[in-house]
């Protein structure tokens, strides 16, 4: 049994790696969050100590090393604001213990580089979640396209549409210099699905980029895909309104559906899974994923290159 602490355990995922701790068959010792509507705790680890202070929270962790007696952590799990992830894995490190961090890792690709020094100077890891990677299937198209014409480029579309309310903008999802912006903050893990699916990355141009939409083009090793974004529940398709949905997710390869909506619930004891066995993905398998939504966030509008996304094309028009 392994002893985590939990950084941003008000947020919205902070249920989903709770639940992962528990299934793995650990225990939450510790949590931290500046905000303290975390009840939530209760259904998992009623026990667990919990800060509302950061320095409190330090200090426990502190403590509960030195103590030399079995309780010392030994992972930090990282759910707090995507600006924050950075200097919250570096803690996790430099406190003697591995980090499992959100999407997106990090806003920007150097950060990555800071991080790989720690990794080396403490010995610990800083371990990802790639939620995508360990869905039977995607792990299935993976396989499909690598066993497939290495000289083929696949046409696909992606779209994500997941309706938020007026809370999104006016909280630090809002604001590009926290989130990294809607490509970043809703898109990163599709980004980084497209790249262990199809490849090296080759281009990367964006036609509409809003505070709530997004879209571009991206070509890949294997592929060329033209991507949409949206956190407006005006995108969302109509069936899928009167179904009483409000997210609605499609990639098509080659005009073929692939379905990979379900078992999203479970991708993170999966994934917790698989850190715990040592098959962890870490800092560089984000490299490209987040060099893309790096590059999406300072690109021009460029609609001269690059199919539009249907989703896209009256809006790119406006």
């Amino acid at each position: 049994m392994q002893n985590f602490a939990l950084i941003g355990a008000a947020g919205y995922i902070a249920p989903r790696h709770m639940q992962a701790i528990k299934a793995t068959g650990n225990i939450l010792v510790a949590a931290y969050d500046p905000n303290d509507s975390v009840g939530i705790i209760d259904s998992h680890f009623p026990d667990a100590d919990f800060f509302t202070e950061f320095e409190r929270f330090d200090r426990h962790l502190d403590k509960r090393r030195r103590a030399n007696n079995g309780g010392a952590v030994d992972f930090v799990s990282i759910c707090s604001p995507n600006y924050l992830h950075d200097a919250h894995m570096r803690f996790a490190l430099r406190s003697g213990a591995d980090a499992i961090c959100e999407k997106p890792l990090v806003l920007n690709p150097w950060n990555i580089d800071g991080l790989l020094e720690i990794e080396r100077d403490t010995g610990r890891r800083v371990n990802t979640i790639l939620q995508l990677r360990v869905h039977p299937s995607i792990v299935a198209l993976r396989e499909k396209v690598q066993t497939g014409p290495r000289d083929r480029k696949h046409e696909v579309d992606l779209a994500y549409i997941t309706s938020r309310g007026k809370w999104y903008l006016r909280s630090w999802k809002g604001d590009v210099s926290k989130s990294g912006g809607i490509a970043t903050n809703i898109g990163v893990h599709f980004f980084d699905m497209l790249h262990y699916i199809f490849g090296a990355l080759q281009g990367n141009v964006v036609h509409l980029s809003t505070a709530t939409k997004a879209a571009g083009y991206l070509e890949y090793e294997h592929a060329r895909v033209r991507w949409f974004l949206s956190v407006d529940m005006e995108d969302v398709p109509q069936a899928a309104l009167e179904a009483g949905q409000r997210t609605y997710r499609s990639i098509t390869v080659d005009g073929e559906e692939i379905e990979f909506s379900g078992g999203f619930t479970d991708l993170h004891v999966r994934s917790y899974e698989e850190i715990l066995a040592g098959r962890g993905f870490g800092l560089e398998e984000n490299r490209v994923a987040i060099e893309t939504v790096s590059s999406i966030r300072a690109a021009a509008i460029d609609l001269g290159r690059g199919d539009i996304h249907p989703r896209a094309r009256e809006l790119c028009d406006d």
